[in-house]
């Protein structure tokens, strides 16, 4: 059998690093809910269980615009946390609209996630204070790169010089 004559392109990575250390932060924030019998909590969930607190029960619609989602991830992490005892679909303000509520489990614990929401957010200010470039100033460094030229329209320059993409 002849050898592909194509590297592996996937070898490389310049953001594969930060997405693994954003696994293994968010590993540690499971690893202490945990260590403090709140289980089947996910750190991805937080936010969206935290904003519902504060503000009430919302629709899919209206949870996934107050947190900067879209529609269809919400959807599929509404379903998440459903399955995992957070959240249940209580009918709305009419018969046909559906309200995202928490659990009397969620409620339980909200304050505990608020506490650690904050604990983490002073954990990242002294990691940042550690290191000579801040990845809050790299994300708006980048935020404001991109608003002189899209992702998509780098991405689109160096597709039409790769003679394998056209």
């Amino acid at each position: 059998m002849a050898e592909d004559p194509t590297p592996d392109p996937t070898g490389q990575s310049l953001w594969r690093p930060l997405r693994l250390l954003q696994e293994s932060m968010d590993a540690d924030i499971a690893r202490l809910y945990t260590e403090n019998q709140i289980d089947g909590l996910k750190p991805s969930f937080v936010m969206e269980l935290l904003r519902l607190h504060a503000r009430g029960p919302m629709t899919i619609t209206e949870l996934a615009e107050s947190v900067g989602r879209t529609h269809s991830a919400l959807s599929q992490k509404v379903a998440a946390m459903r399955t995992a005892g957070w959240v249940e679909t209580v009918t709305g303000d009419d018969a046909r609209s559906k309200k995202v509520t928490l659990t009397d489990d969620a409620r339980a614990v909200v304050g505990r996630l608020a506490a650690e929401w904050r604990a983490t957010e002073a954990a990242l200010a002294d990691l940042e204070a550690e290191i000579p470039y801040p990845l809050s100033r790299v994300v708006t460094d980048i935020e404001r790169a991109l608003e002189r030229k899209s992702f998509h329209d780098r991405i689109a320059e160096k597709l039409a010089q790769d003679p394998a993409w056209g």
